[in-house]
């Protein structure tokens, strides 16, 4: 075997090899949304860097926000996109799981890539006149971004979230109402339950200052008592009515928002 036919396998070796390693490159880059469970919670955290009572924290005050308002915030916290655009896969994601009300189109992804020190904020067609892209850029800024530089992602949640609601105030509200015959036995229910309560105390021996949270009735800080009306009532947060995928029939998303690095 001379050399040029050395050299020429050679040369096959090293051009398969590059094409096999641009071929794994192209795989990475590749970020897939994950599908919608049938429960879905607001905070939903694939990067497992919050610690499970900051998620409970945070889903109770957005499936409250969600009750009072109509509007769904999706925090999705993921280690990486591989390379892909923030923005793109938030909006993305925001339809896929159809996040907003069906007209309303107030739905929101908060997307947080920690591996990239990425955020993005999406909004739903519905959110964007309120929401605008300088306001949305503004709260990663000035609300996210410190308490990201430290570590500390509960805070840049919360103190983002705390400003979305701030921005939106009176933008939306929950337009469910009871129907009177659901009130009439609403009321019947709470007066056998005050019945059943005194009798219960009478009981006891009127020991009052038992803790009885979460017992017999239920514990009013538990998000499974918070969502009647709405899609997030699971443990921490969320089933989601119709699961998300139903919540209010999904809202649409049109590129609305910002993003950065932290």
């Amino acid at each position: 075997m001379n050399f040029r036919m050395i050299f020429q396998k050679v040369k096959g070796l090293l051009i398969f090899l590059l094409y096999f390693l641009a071929s794994i490159g192209i795989l990475q880059a590749q970020f897939t949304i994950p599908p919608p469970p049938k429960k879905i919670y607001p905070v939903n955290d694939f990067a497992q860097v919050l610690p499970q009572e900051h998620v409970y924290s945070l889903n109770k005050k957005l499936i409250r926000y969600n009750e009072s308002t109509s509007t769904e915030i999706l925090v999705a916290i993921v280690k990486t996109l591989n390379g892909e655009d923030p923005n793109l896969i938030s909006a993305n994601w925001g339809e896929k799981w159809k996040i907003g009300q069906k007209r309303q189109d107030n739905g929101l992804i908060l997307l947080l890539s920690i591996d990239d020190r990425k955020i993005s904020i999406q909004t739903g067609y519905g959110i964007e006149p309120y929401l605008t892209d300088a306001l949305s850029r503004r709260i990663i800024d000035n609300q996210i971004k410190p308490a990201l530089r430290q570590g500390d992602y509960y805070t840049a949640i919360d103190q983002g979230t705390t400003a979305i609601f701030q921005v939106l105030k009176d933008a939306y509200t929950n337009k469910k109402k009871t129907s009177k015959k659901d009130n009439g036995l609403e009321n019947l229910f709470l007066y056998l339950l005050l019945i059943f309560f005194i009798l219960y105390l009478f009981r006891s021996g009127g020991n009052s200052g038992e803790d009885r949270r979460g017992s017999v009735y239920y514990d009013e800080e538990d998000p499974f008592t918070l969502s009647s009306m709405g899609r997030w009532n699971g443990h921490y947060g969320g089933n989601f009515g119709s699961g998300w995928g139903g919540f209010g029939g999904g809202g649409s998303f049109g590129g609305g928002g910002a993003s950065g690095n932290w």
